[in-house]
Order: structure tokens, then sequence, then C-alpha cells
């Protein structure tokens, strides 16, 4: 029994809404190995770690542990299996203490009373090895983007488990912070642990992992021991993030001997923000980097109307400044649409009435109320120019997740918006919508529209924008564009590693496989 795996996925299946988010996923993780799973974003990776930390319960498959089939139907029953999970987006509590998250639902008790200082001695020591020095009394919230994820790494090793797995646990990590994790993950391999390594970058699969599974479209498509790859395959797994991308399309607004409208921003300071400065050209996507807090989410708030700035001035091509409110927003032709929770969707109404929702509310001409007749035309030309596989008739909320970002697009596209402003617009979502959106994208710089999109995905980034503007600590912290527009240099841009970042030239592979 001992060489034989700990763990085994057998023909994995889970349908989020309407897409299949796996389909007939399989792996074994082996006894003291680190077992790393790459795929793009969208490969269903973190979905299966949802299902592993019973979060998730699957549709299909089966997962063996020490041989034995077990159900993995509750977080408890994945932490009584031995199996500890660290998702990208973890359970913390920011008003509590880090001491507390820590311990959360699992405070040690002596004589009745919590035994606080058993607390404090054992994450002292745990938190050292994980090169994190940080007041344990002091709130979460305090703490930097970086700090606060090793605190989860660290509360999953709390609990002493057979098997870690980590959903893309350096995405906010310098690469000090993820040179010391590599170190710790070594040191428990070492001790006898396993560990699934789910993440986006080839790099850091090839540097640490003694097993490499790839994953697409919600299955296995390959899965070898690190030192058994060839140079074909891993130059084939670097290639698995570039096919999401389409090729950039002539922009149709440079027209010899004119200049392109310009969004200006000058000295903006509000939120997080302070004197932020740049610029951004109609016919070109303009990438806009940076971790929770950096402020990015406020920047966008403040050219949409939906917040006020303390100071600066913003141009828009328009030739006016920053929009009162989210209605002279949509007037003037400036659009925000979210991955985010909602899309500002009404679920019970049809796809029709949500596609005409924007530009009946926003007009100030001719008819402001809803006509049947109209949002059914409407409709029935969005449908068939987005691909939207439903009927206009059908509930906006029965769509897959894919088919409700459509829609959202769809609903701006009828103002024929100036400025698309797009805030993590992928996120969530199957690969073929993805792609889908990703030519939509594109098609809105090549008509002549100044778009900024927004992402945490640092290869979204690098695969689909012209330049990037990267934020830290509501500062502009870099401006890339071209070769050295690559996806590990964005990262560490954002978290502060600049030096390494202006050290490192850019190279195909990484970007591929990031």
């Amino acid at each position: 029994m001992s060489d034989s795996p700990l763990i085994v996925v057998r023909s994995l299946a889970k349908r989020l809404g309407g897409f299949v988010a796996l389909e007939d996923m399989s792996l074994a993780a082996e006894r003291g190995t680190i077992h790393a799973v790459v795929g793009e974003s969208g490969a269903g990776k973190s979905v299966m770690a949802r299902i592993l930390a019973g979060i998730e319960r699957p549709d299909g498959g089966a997962i063996e542990i020490d041989g034995h089939k077990v159900a993995i139907d509750s977080p408890n029953a994945a932490r009584k299996h031995g199996l500890a999970v660290v998702l990208q987006q973890t359970a913390l509590f920011p008003d509590l203490s880090v001491l507390a998250n820590l311990f959360v639902n699992r405070e040690p008790v002596q004589s009745g009373l919590i035994a606080r200082r058993e607390m404090q001695a054992r994450s002292f020591a745990l938190l050292r090895e994980l090169g994190l020095v940080v007041d344990v009394g002091a709130p979460l919230g305090e703490l930097s983007a970086a700090e606060r994820q090793l605190v989860g790494i660290a509360r999953a090793l709390l609990d002493h488990p057979r098997l870690l797995a980590l959903d893309e646990p350096c995405e906010a990590l310098d690469r000090s912070q993820a040179d010391r994790l590599f170190a710790v993950l070594r040191e428990l391999k070492a001790r006898g642990m396993i560990m699934l390594y789910l993440t986006n970058r080839l790099e850091e699969a090839l540097a640490l992992a003694d097993q490499v599974t790839v994953m697409r479209n919600g299955r296995d498509v390959l899965s070898k021991p690190r030192s058994d790859l060839t140079p074909t395959e891993e130059a084939m797994i670097g290639q698995l993030g570039l096919t999401l991308f389409p090729l950039p399309l002539r922009s149709l607004s440079n027209v010899a001997g004119t200049l392109r409208p310009q969004l200006t921003v000058s000295g903006l300071s509000g939120g997080r923000l302070a004197d932020v400065e740049f610029s951004a050209r109609a016919g070109e996507i303009t990438g806009l980097a940076g971790l929770p807090g950096s402020g990015v989410s406020d920047l966008l708030a403040m050219l949409f109307g939906q917040r006020r700035a303390r100071r600066g001035k913003v141009r828009f091509p328009d030739g006016d400044g920053l929009p009162k409110s989210r209605t002279e927003a949509a007037r003037r032709g400036i659009c925000l649409t979210s991955g985010r929770a909602g899309n500002g969707l009404m679920a019970d109404k049809s796809i029709a009435f949500n596609l005409s929702s924007v530009v009946v509310g926003a007009r100030d001409w001719g008819r402001r109320w809803y006509s049947p007749k109209t949002a059914t035309e409407r409709a029935a030309r969005q449908v068939e120019a987005l691909r939207i596989r439903s009927g206009s008739d059908e509930l906006a909320g029965s769509l897959s997740a894919g088919g409700r970002r459509k829609v959202a697009f769809g609903r701006w596209l009828e103002i024929g918006p100036q400025v698309v402003l797009l805030d993590e617009p992928a996120r969530g979502i199957d690969i073929g919508s993805k792609q889908e959106i990703y030519a939509l994208i594109r098609q809105m710089a090549a008509c002549g529209c100044v778009v900024l999109l927004h992402s945490t995905q640092m290869s979204e980034l690098a695969g689909l924008c012209d330049r990037v503007i990267a934020f830290r600590e509501g500062r502009i912290a870099g401006d890339v564009a071209g070769a050295e527009m690559d996806a590990a240099a964005l990262r560490r841009l954002i978290t502060g590693d600049a030096a390494a970042a202006a050290q490192e030239p850019a190279t195909t592979s990484q970007r591929d496989a990031a």
C-alpha cells in the first residue's frame, strides 16, 4: 500500500450552470512528491480544488484515498481524510486578528478556556518557517495581499495534512516570498507530505514539481514525471495559453492624417489613488494591473461616475470631464462591464429586456419607455452577433456564466460606446466563452473605442493588451508594452519587485507559460 498513490482522481465531472467545468478529469498523486497541475485560467483547476476541499460536489467520477473510494462532501470531511486546500479566494476574516484566523473554529482548549498561549506558540514557529513576520494580534485586514495569502497557507498547515493542495499560491507573492514558499514546500515534501500545486505558470511547475499534469477544457491531456518531459512537450504546455487570445485586428480608427481620440487622466486622486496620470488611445487595449487594494477599482468607479474624485482632471474623447453619475456616463458612451457577481443583469427578466435596459434608461431623446417590439428587434440583433445560444424570450438567469457575460456586453453595444471599461470581463467563464469575449474586446478596440481592461490574471493582460499600466498602493508602478509586456514582469511590478523586473528580460516561453 505504501507504494501506491495516496490520492487518485478518476474521471471527475462537474457542470457549473450551463457549461462543463470538468469532464473525465483524472490524476494520481504519488507519496512524497509535488504534483503540478498546469492549465490556463478556466481550464478547471480551481473547480477540482473546490471539490477536493469539500466545497463543491462532483457530478460524476470518484476520489480514492489509500485505495478506498471516499465521499468528500464537506470541508470537515476533507480534513478528516488529511486533505488541506488553499484556494485563490481563501475564506479569511479581515476584522479578526491573524491569530483568530489561523485557528478559526478549531481553537485549542485547556480547562474549558481557549489556550491562547498554545495558539501563539504554534503559530509563531509556523509563520517564521514561512518567512512571515507579523503581529498575530493585529487585524488581518491590515496585512498586504501577499501576507494574507501566506496566512491562509499557514492555517492549512496547522492541521498537519497528508496532502496540501495550493491553487495559484504565488499570484500575490513577490519573488523573495515565492522563493521562500518553494523552500517550505520542498521541506514538507522531504517530510513525506504530498502537494498538488495548481498553476497557470509553466516556469513554476518545471522548477518545483516531480510530476506534471496538464489540464485543458476540464480534462487531463498529459501527465508525466517532470524528468520525462521532452522539450517538445514543454513547448506544447507553454503554448496552451496562447490559443486563448485572438490576433490583433487592424484598427479602423487609425486613419492616415488623423489623431486618434484619447482618454487623458491628470493628477487623479481619491479613494486609494494618489496623483495618477496616464492616457489611453482609441484603437488600443490598455491593461490595468494591480492587486486588490491597488486603486484600480477606485479608478474604474471614478471614470464611470460611481465615485467622486478628490482632485485631478480627466478628459474623455468627447471633450468633457468625469461623469457625475452612471446615467450621465451611459449617455456619453462610457460603459462598464464586470465579471464580478451579478453583472448588473436582472436574472428574472428576459434576455430581450436585459439587452434593452441600458439604452432605454440612458437615452435622453425619443421614447424612454420599454417597447417589447423594439426590444425583440434589438435582442435578435445582439443574440446573432454575440452567438448567444438561447432565445431572446428566455430568462437571463437561465444562461451559463458565459452567456450572461455576453448579454452584459450586448446591452452596452446598443449605445455605441466610446470608452469601454472592463473589470475582470472573462472571470469565471468557460474557455469557449473566454475566446469569444476576447474576440469581442479586440473588435471594440479596432472600431475606435478606448478600452481599459482590468484583470488579476497577468497572462490575460499580457496576451490581450497593447500596453499595461501597473498599479501598486494607489500609484502607477510601471507602464510596459511590446516585448517587455511579460506576465512575470507585470507580476513583479504589482508586488513591488520592480528591480528584478527591470533586470530580467521577457522571453516568449515565459509569456506563453503564464
